[in-house]
Formats: C-alpha cells, structure tokens, sequence
C-alpha cells in the first residue's frame, strides 16, 4: 500500500508540472492580461579563460548563476548532477569522490592518482578539494565543461572541468543575511557584506554555517549519526588604480567538525560454504567456514543482502580461535579447557541487518573532520588595448580526518572469561586477557564482541602559477598564449583497526624465540629479543601510528608539473572560425612507498616455532622512492560556424591526458614466510581521443534555447581500482564512450520557465581486456574452488577442487586443514622449524602426497581466473540521465510567488567494470520542489522548499572491500528528505 501510495503521489507530482507546464501561459494571461515575454539570460562564462556568452562557446558547457543555483536548490557539488546531462556523483570508501561525466571519472583509488574531472576554484586546478562536503558560498556561477579540455586546462581533464566562480569586490556597496531552519533541527545562516573603501580599492567578505542532526539512526545506541557541523568563510580585497590595471587577493576557509559518516551502510550476502567437496562431507562449521568467502556475488537489491558475513572458524582471518586460556579448575583430568576465542566461532552468526539504507547498529560513532583554505592572487595588466597580461598565484592546503565502524552492524560476543583459571599442574595463571569476558583494546577500549573501526586521513599542500597573454584584437586572429606550474604534497594514511589484531599481537608471541605462551604479554621490547609485534599502547584520539597491532597504509606522494601552452582563433570569414590549440605537460611524480606491517615483528632468524615473517620491530619504514616522469602533447581543434546570429554548429577533436601512479606496497613479509602472487607496482596514464559535434540555438526571439551535442571517445588505459592484497590496486583499460546530450530553456513569458536536459549514453570496454574479479576467482570452472588462506596471506586464491577434497576427507584433515590449506594459498604453514643450511619451505600439504606450487601450477600464481570484460560498460555511466524542472512566478501587489518543481531521472549502471548482477546499480530517480515568496521594493525573500520530496534512498554507488573484510559491498545513498524555510535580506 506503502508503494502504491508512494507511485501515486509521484505521478501526481509529475502530471501537476505537465499540467504547470501546459497552463501556466494561458492561467497568466486571464489573471493579469497579455504580459510582455522575455528571452533566456545570457550566461557569461570563461570556459575559454575570457569571457564570452555560453552560446557563443564551442564546447559542451552547463553554466549555472547563483539566481539559478537557489532557483534549483542545488547547494553543493554533488548536487549538480541533477542539473547536467550525463553526469554521475558519488562519495568514494576513503577521502575523495568520483564525478563523472560521460561514463569518465576517478575510478583510481590511490594517492598517486589524480581527478578525470579537473575542479577549480577561480581557474585555479585543485587537486584536493572539498567538493563534496562545502556549500556554495556567495558563488556568482558555476561552469561545467564537458568533455576532455587539453589546452589550457590541461592535465587531469580528460572527462572535463568543474569551476566554481566567486564574486569579487565591486564597485557599490551591498550586503546580504540569510537564516534557515529545518527538520533535522536544521539551522543554516549566510551573510556577505561589500564595501568599497575608496575609488580604487574595495573588500568583500562572505561566511556560512550549517547544522543539522544525524541522518542515518544507530539502532544499537539509539542515538543520530551523520549530522553536519561546517562553516565557510570568504575575504577579498580587490585593486584598481586605473583603467588598465588591476589586482584581487582571495583567502577561503572551510571547516568541519561532526559526526558525518564516510560512507553508508555495508551489505553482505552470506556464503554459507561448502557442504561437501567431491567426497568429502565438510561438517565442520570452521573447515566450511575456511572454504568460504565470507559473501558472495548476490543482487545489493535481495534480502540476502543484508546479512553479515561467514566468519566461522579462520575465514575471517582476523579471529584466530582455539587460543587455550587455561583451565576450569585445578584438576586437569575433570577440568574444562577455556579458550579466549571458542573454536569455531563465527561472530556473525545469526546476525541480520536493517533494510533500511538510513538506519546502522554500531558500539562506535563516526567522527569527521575536515579544513581547507585557499589563498589566490590575481593580477590583470592591459600592456596594450589589444594585449592583456594575466598572472594567477595559488596556494592550498586541505587537512582531512574520518573514522567510522568498519562494519556498521555488530557481532556476537566472542571472548571468554579469563577470570580464576589455572595451569596444566594445577596453579593458577594471570587473568589479564579478558577478565569478565572483555578484552581491552588500546586503540578500541574495552568489549567482549569483535570490534573494528578505520579512520582514513590526508594532509596536502599545493602551489600554482599561471602567466598568460592574451589578445583582443579586432582583425582577424587572436590568441591565448601561456604556462603554469604546479607543485602537490600529500600523505594519505588509512588504518584498519581491530580487537583480535591486537589480541593476536599481545599474546601470540612472546619475545623469547616464539615458544607460544598465550597468558602473557608480549615480552619482546623494541625487537630485542628476536619476534616482536608491536602493540602501540596510544589511544585513539592521540594515535601514535607506529604499531603493528592495527593495519595502516601510509601514501606518501609528490607532484610537480609544468606546461605551455597556447590557443589561437582564426576567423577564416565572419561566419567560420577555427581554434587550434595546442599544450606541452611534464609530469614528476615522487612516491615513498612505506610497506604495511599488520601483525608483523622482526624475522627470526632461528626459526624457532611460528613467525611472523617481518622486518621491523616497530613503526614503519619506508622502501626506496619510486620516481615517475611523463610528457605528453594535447590540445583541440575546433571548428565553428555560425551561420546566423542565433545558431552556432561546431566540430571539434580533443586530446587529453591524466598521469599514471603508483599502487601501494603491500606487506613487507619474508618470502620464506609468504609468497606473494605477483602484482603491477605501478598503472599507466590514461589518454583520451574526443570527436564532437554541437549544435547550439536560440529561437522565437530568445524566448526559447535549444543545446545539442554529439560525441565518440577513444580512451586508452582508463585507470580502474579494487582491493587486492589489501592495497588498492590499479589497472588500465581501454574503452570507448558516445552519446547524446540535449539541453534546453523555454521562457515563453516573464512568468513562466522550463527547463530539461537529456543524456543518452554507451559506454564499452575493448575487445580483449581482462581483470580478476575477487567475487568470482574461478569463474565457474568446477576443477578450482576459492578457499581462504592464513593469518599474513591477504587475499582469497584458488586452489585444485581434487586437491582440497583429498586433505577434506584425509583422517588428517581435521587436524591440519587450516594449515594445509593455507599452503595452497602461498603460504608457508610450515611444520617444525626452518633450517638455513637448507632453504625452502616443508608445507602442511606434504602430508597428504600432495605436491603443489602455487605460484606456478595455479592461473595467475593462484589469483584465479581472469573474467573477460570485452564489452562490458564502464562503471558509473547510465544510459540514461535527464531532469525536467517548471517554475511560474505570479504577482501579488508587491509580492512575487514563485512555484517550481524539479524531476530527476538516472537509469540503471555498474558499480565495477565486471557488470555482473552484483554489481548492477538500479535506476532512482529524485523530485524536489520550492515555493519563494519575494518582495522586490524591500529585497526580501522567504522560500520554504523539500528536498528528495518522497524520502527516496537508492544506493547510487557501491565499494566492494577486501577478501580479509570478507567481501563486504559499502554502499552510498542520498540524503532523506529535507525541508527547509529561510528568510533573506538584501540591503
């Protein structure tokens, strides 16, 4: 009923626009008679760094003032989706976000990696930004480029550019307050005031807040999480002491402190395991638990997905279990034996989540903070009336810090009492593990379930300098000529906490050669005694970050970058113009590679009982720098006719290019402990061949504005990410993009006003290219099964069906299955100790006859086997994108009552390049509507407006995690519905 009401209310809505749309002329006329129409604005852009009307560009640009920005409710960049064709906008897992335009965006996850769509502030490239967090701030317009922009945007937009464009000191004063509340016991507040200070110099300043209660309800607390808490501040000065000089200084601030969530809800289809392999009846909840991988490749849209994952026994390899604690009583042959984690256990078991995207159960509430400033000069000198000198100085930083439960959903409790136990004689053994069945993490506190939390921050600097000349000549060339330079700093860090990481280092080993000894604490200091696991005694809020008991991947990474460029405009005859335009890019790219080192101490060289495999006691040390270098030429040829004043068709290829990286390294484990499938080091810069044709128009004596663009995409190595080996490894395919794009405003009165756009898509990846997709590693051949490693192998493998079945229905399986499986995955499980006089490795699989090398005798060293992705579309590209919006304004007295009404359509995509049903996004669409009431003598506004009017919740993007997070999918949603009512003052 729920569903139907909910269908019904959504056609009500959109048949009421159509019928605006339709009556609204003629409902006018018979209120007040005949009224005078009025064409389309013009919008002045700087697509092409001078200004010109949008009509008069030849390039695929969406160009918003701040009129239409509050007219659309669209406050901040991920919102601009619903105003653009083919434009697709999501968070990612860690500390950036993928805007995509016509099937391009960042797909690459890694420090080394840079945006496909360039966002700038004021024509200035910011590598790291805020886009996705702050607010527009006093904006005087927002411009979109579609498409790759190789000349004087240069490199990173190969899928386009986002500039953001302030206004600047002006010549009158003005001033401007706004108050806003809302559900979510929302308050909001803008002010700007400018003031000239004399003739020649004037200062402008600008600042916003919000707050807003949590979106998202955390069912375990009962309490509201993912609020917001930021504020934005803006001051400019600018001078001008003649007609031919002129400069500006810009400093902006933006700062966040709550509780916002990185990302939503994390989905799971269980994968119960096998019952049987072959012959072998597998019973056992911990041996089917180790055959598992945790979830499997299900629909994110099926009930199954909201389960948790199969953790029994070690296929989540953070729980070891079966670690004896003691005894029951001092009588060894009538006592119980206690272990801290009880054999087999699955902390999942029976646990089931909410279908509600909004509602999370957690012990653990995220915290995020964020701050970024951005200082810009300016400096514009007339050397000539036809010759202008342009210099634009930049610098930012941006600080960034979020953590959140890894899981979002709770586990049973896992650890046992350690309270009154005793010895294999009869005396009694400290009680430190998990007294009371809690065990006290020192990052986490105390709990008796398993607990995890990430945090995921960055640090980052940036400087940029651009001079350029450009002419403005009446004849018949100009140009516009220049180069810049660019320098970019950034660490990255992402850590993965958990309790049983650090209960594993605190009392697996000791410090005295490995002689198991789980009752007490690690007694190595600093690696003096041979193995030794770091536990970083630092809370939380004070990380020190140099243990081993947690997973941290540190990105150290610098950028420096310089061009020339140049453009110059032929008029070949008054109606044909041709563009060349030509760039030169030279990329360093400098990264410190700093090897992760979860549960890893010192090699013992002795190799006395188990170890580790690592090589430092504590902290982490950084591997040699790995330099990189790039050149590459772009540019863009364009030609355009305009046959009449209102038409203008034009033809265009492009060239862009993005610069490459580098993946992070990957644990640094002896390889007499593991051994490593073999991956890529480092990925390729992407390169992107565009044709276009547009056309734009205007008709009925400006009264309505028709856009349409046709394009094809010849795209070599667009850079790709998942998780393998727990870094984010990047991969380079070739594709092809085209499609249509369709824009258009119809403003057949002063009153009355229509907006839409449409975008068609197909997006395909080239014949032969290959990836191994985690979900599926033996893509249904019967002869492989996937089957989960131990404790320091990272990643799921395959492994021989015949092979796994012989050790399952052994006598010997039970007892040295975990190992022996282990070993089919690379690892060394060995038995007995190592002895150097005779290197190599005596595998748990030796056992059962078996003889067997991985890395050779399994596909890919054992990853598995390689899906084809010949055809298959790119990540994030709908077919289909298109928004509607109706607004009508009528006059009362001295009052003007706008009504309007925004519809917004995305069809069906792929979160992964593999495009099976698990990765399939289902197509949501999104209405909002606003009612402003403005008083034009007295400049005052009041709007009331809802947002996502029916509380829709579609997952619009999705995160696949690592085969040691057991293959969970976070997902990413929109925000509920939002209402608001504000009052505004212009003086």
């Amino acid at each position: 009923m729920a569903s139907s009401a909910c269908v019904r209310a959504r056609l009500a809505v959109t048949a009421s626009a159509v019928a605006l749309a339709v009556a609204a002329p003629a409902l006018a006329q018979e209120a007040g008679g005949a009224q005078q129409a009025t064409t389309v604005e013009n919008i002045i852009v700087t697509a092409q760094k001078r200004e010109e009307s949008i009509q008069d560009v030849p390039i695929a640009v969406s160009a918003f003032s701040a009129e239409a920005l509050d007219q659309r409710k669209i406050e901040g960049g991920p919102e601009l989706m619903r105003a653009i064709p083919n434009v697709a906008f999501s968070k990612n897992n860690f500390s950036m976000y993928n805007f995509s335009i016509r099937g391009i965006g960042t797909k690459a996850i890694s420090a080394a990696s840079d945006p496909a769509v360039a966002v700038s502030f004021n024509n200035t490239p910011l590598i790291r930004n805020r886009l996705f967090e702050q607010e527009y701030l006093d904006v005087n317009r927002v411009e979109v480029l579609r498409g790759p922009q190789g000349t004087l945007y240069g490199r990173n937009a190969t899928a386009g550019v986002v500039n953001m464009i302030p206004n600047l000191p002006g010549a009158a004063f003005e001033a401007m307050a706004k108050a806003e509340l809302g559900n979510f016991d929302s308050r909001r507040g803008q002010a700007m005031i400018n003031l000239p200070l004399t003739d020649t110099v004037r200062v402008r300043a600008a600042g916003s807040f919000t707050k807003r209660d949590g979106f998202d309800h955390n069912s375990f607390k009962d309490t509201d999480v993912n609020g917001r808490d930021l504020w934005s501040s803006r001051l400019s000065a600018a001078w001008e002491p003649n007609s031919r000089f002129s400069a500006n200084l810009i400093w902006e601030h933006f700062a966040e402190d709550d509780d916002r969530s990185r990302t939503g809800k994390q989905l799971c289809t269980r994968d119960p395991g096998p019952g049987q392999v072959g012959s072998a009846v597998i019973s056992s909840p911990a041996d089917r638990g180790r055959l598992s991988q945790g979830c499997l490749p299900g629909s994110l849209y099926g009930d199954g997905a909201y389960g948790a994952p199969n953790a029994s026994g070690l296929s989540q390899l953070f729980v070891l279990s079966g670690v004896g604690l003691g005894n029951s009583t001092p009588d060894f042959f009538t006592s119980t034996p206690i272990f801290a984690i009880a054999p087999g256990v699955d902390p999942y078991a029976g646990v089931a989540q909410s279908r509600d995207l909004h509602e999370i159960a957690t012990s653990y509430d995220p915290r995020f903070r964020a701050k970024n400033d951005i200082f810009q000069f300016n400096l514009e000198h007339n050397l000539s009336d036809k010759l202008t000198l342009y210099s634009q100085t930049a610098y930012s930083r941006d600080r960034y810090y979020s953590t959140q439960d890894y899981a979002r959903y709770l586990s049973n409790p896992i650890f046992n009492d350690s309270s009154n136990l005793y010895g294999f004689m009869g005396e009694a053994w400290d009680t430190r593990i998990s007294p009371g069945g809690y065990f006290t993490d020192p990052q986490l506190g105390p709990s008796n379930r398993m607990e995890a939390a990430d945090i995921s921050r960055s640090k980052n600097r940036q400087w940029t300098q651009e001079l350029r000349l450009q002419s403005s000549s009446e004849g018949r060339f100009n140009f516009n000529i220049g180069a810049n330079f660019l320098d970019f700093k950034t660490q990255d860090d992402y850590f993965v906490f958990n309790n049983t990481f650090s209960y594993l280092a605190k009392y697996f080993y000791d410090g005295s050669g490995g002689v198991f000894e789980p009752l007490y604490y690690n007694g190595c200091v600093d690696g003096s005694a041979g193995e030794c696991i770091y536990v970083d005694p630092s809370p939380l809020n004070q990380l020190a970050g140099d243990g081993h008991n947690y997973f941290r991947s540190k990105n150290v990474v610098s950028t420096r970058s310089w061009a020339v460029f140049g453009e110059g405009y032929f008029d070949l005859r008054p109606d044909l113009r041709l563009t060349t335009g030509l760039r030169y890019t030279d990329d360093t790219k400098t990264t410190t590679p700093y090897p992760s080192q979860l549960l890893l101490g010192t090699w013992d060289a002795v190799g006395v009982g188990p170890s580790s495999g690592g090589n430092v006691a504590r902290g982490y040390v950084a591997l040699d720098d790995i330099k990189q270098h790039w050149t590459a030429v772009t540019g863009r040829l364009v030609l355009d006719w305009k046959p009449t004043e209102d038409v203008l068709v034009y033809g265009s290829y492009s060239r862009g290019y993005k610069g490459g990286g580098t993946n992070p390294p990957r644990a640094d484990i002896s390889p007499q402990v593991v051994q490593y499938q073999a991956l890529q080091s480092t990925f390729d810069p992407e390169y992107i061949d565009a044709f276009e044709l547009g056309v734009k128009s205007t008709f009925d004596e400006g009264r309505l504005r028709l856009n349409a663009t046709a394009f094809y995409y010849d795209y070599t190595d667009y850079q790709v990410s998942q998780i393998v080996d727990r870094i984010s490894l990047n991969e380079n395919f070739d594709a092809t993009s085209m499609g249509l794009e369709f824009e258009a405003v119809w403003r057949p009165t002063r009153d009355f006003r229509l907006d839409a756009n449409l975008g068609l898509l197909k997006t395909k990846v080239a014949d032969g290219e290959s990836s191994i997709d985690v979900m599926n590693r033996t893509q249904g051949d019967p002869d492989w099964m996937t089957i989960r490693p131990w404790v320091q192998v990272p990643s799921n493998c395959v492994a021989p069906t015949a092979y796994v079945e012989t050790i399952m229905s052994s006598p010997l399986g039970q007892a040295l299955s975990a190992n022996a499986l282990a070993a089919l995955c690379g690892g060394a499980a060995r038995l007995g100790s190592y002895d150097p006089n005779f290197p190599g490795l005596y595998p748990f699989w030796a056992f059962f006859g078996i003889t067997y090398n991985p890395l050779t005798d399994a596909p890919n060293g054992g990853r598995g086997f390689a899906a084809d992705l010949s055809g298959n579309e790119l990540p994030n590209a709908p077919h289909v994108t298109a928004n509607i919006g109706a607004q009508y304004t009528f006059h009362l007295a001295d009052w003007d009552l706008t009504l309007r009404g925004d519809y917004y359509r995305q069809s069906s995509s792929y979160f992964r390049v593999y495009n099976t049903d698990y990765d399939r996004l289902r197509g949501w669409d999104n209405v909002g509507v606003a009612v402003t009431l403005e008083n034009p003598p007295r400049h005052l506004t009041a709007q009331l407006y809802v947002k996502n009017l029916f509380d829709k919740a579609p997952i619009v993007d999705a995160f696949t995690n690592s085969d040691d997070s057991m293959l969970t999918t976070n997902v990413f949603t929109l925000d509920p519905r939002i209402i608001g009512l504000s009052l505004s003052k212009r003086f």
